[in-house]
């Protein structure tokens, strides 16, 4: 075989390997951006405290407070830095099936995770309201229970960010058609699960506070 011909092949097969070798490279870099990126970016996605845990609630409730609107800042006197008291609430009617309600709120700007301010459940089915500075018992006259938030206390908790940018506060209201045979002092994870299946609506409300 005349030597240009061999020299020809082994260029040619030299091409081949490194067309392989390429090809095998980008491939290993597209599988290893995959599962770096994609699990970050599936995680970007499911952070807010505005998600819902108990699926997607086709009815809603509207949920207020006369200290102060959707997306306000919520006063002083319900942090850490004032009082430290909870915010007054109302609800409209929730479904004529509702025989309790319950409430949670947290925070899902914290530093270490959603940081949650307050657990209360088994609220009465005919009550539209819960009057500001809740006391921090863990049952209430009417029955209303109160579980533990993130500050390792029973009841309310006000918002105590760090400096910088302003956190959210989302109150989340569930109208639930049974009582729930959960004991005082719950956590928000035991509540979540007691609710599984029972919520007929939700209602929420947002606020700001910021150092």
């Amino acid at each position: 075989m005349p030597a240009s011909m061999g020299t020809r092949a082994t260029s040619r097969e030299l091409m081949l390997r490194s067309k392989s070798c390429t090809g095998l490279s980008l491939r290993r870099v597209g599988l290893f951006l995959f599962f770096v990126f994609f699990p970050i970016l599936g995680l970007g996605c499911k952070k807010g405290g505005e998600e819902t845990q108990l699926g997607d609630i086709a009815v809603k409730i509207e949920l207020s407070s006369t200290a102060f609107g959707e997306g306000a800042t919520i006063p002083k006197e319900y942090t850490e830095d004032g009082k430290n008291v909870s915010p007054p609430l109302r609800w409209a009617d929730p479904p004529k099936e509702t025989k309790s309600l319950a409430l949670i709120c947290d925070d899902p700007d914290a530093p270490r995770g959603t940081w949650v301010h307050w657990v209360i459940f088994n609220i009465p089915a005919n009550q539209r309201e819960l009057e500001e500075g809740v006391p921090a018992q863990e049952e209430l006259s009417s029955g209303t229970r109160q579980g533990k938030n993130d500050f390792k206390k029973i009841g309310y908790g006000g918002p105590a960010p760090p400096r910088g940018k302003p956190h959210r506060y989302f109150f989340k209201l569930y109208a639930l058609d049974t009582m729930l045979e959960l004991a005082p002092g719950s956590t928000k994870d035991q509540l979540i699960a007691a609710m599984k299946g029972h919520a007929l609506a939700e209602g929420q409300l947002m606020g700001q506070y910021g150092r």
